[in-house]
């Protein structure tokens, strides 16, 4: 997989959690301990995302 494919791949899972986070942001069902992991996901895609982007 070239690094471009790789980084586009990581860009539509990051999407995907911001999705999840809103969704669960409105589901009274959903545990803050969930919310929080689910942001944690995305803040390490974010990371890896700058830092392959920088190379």
């Amino acid at each position: 997989m070239s690094l471009s494919s790789h980084l586009e791949e990581l860009k539509k899972k990051h999407e995907s959690l911001s999705v999840a986070v809103e969704h669960a942001q409105r589901s009274p069902g959903a545990s803050t301990m969930e919310i929080k992991e689910l942001k944690k996901q995305k803040l390490r895609l974010k990371e890896e995302i700058s830092r392959l982007s920088v190379h």
